[in-house]
């Protein structure tokens, strides 16, 4: 798997906009395949063990409080150097910071709600994906 899949999860208030439509054609547009796709709302347990790596900085609750607030649209991309290209595309984690065109500079809002999370190596997109998606899930 390791080089040819990211995952993603679209965050609650870029779905609550109703951005998700846009931000999958531009994923797509970039020549990524979408492997599995779901929408759902995380309960406070599973947001908290999704961002434990997190769970010492100053944000973490704020993160988990956000991410429980309202559904997500998690997917599984598939592309040749998955992960790093998905970072290009999705921009800098700070909005205000992103290059232009980038997912996070044209729909994310602040730091907290930039829109889409993306994985940052391969061994994270693995787990991301094995987090939300069994194998049968998976195409």
């Amino acid at each position: 798997m390791t080089g040819n899949f990211t995952f993603t999860m679209i965050k609650p208030a870029a779905y609550e906009a109703r951005y998700a439509g846009k931000i999958l054609d531009m994923i797509l547009q970039q020549g990524f395949t979408i492997q599995a796709v779901k929408i759902v709302k995380l309960s406070k347990d599973q947001a908290s063990a999704f961002y434990s790596v997190h769970k010492e900085r100053p944000f973490y609750n704020d993160l988990v409080e956000f991410m429980t607030s309202g559904p997500v649209l998690a997917a599984v991309l598939a592309k040749e150097n998955a992960v790093q290209d998905y970072r290009k595309l999705i921009g800098s984690t700070n909005p205000a910071d992103a290059a232009e065109g980038t997912i996070r500079k044209l729909f994310g809002v602040s730091v907290q709600k930039n829109a889409v999370h993306g994985s940052d190596s391969d061994e994270n997109a693995e787990n991301e994906i094995n987090f939300f998606f069994s194998s049968l899930e998976r195409i």
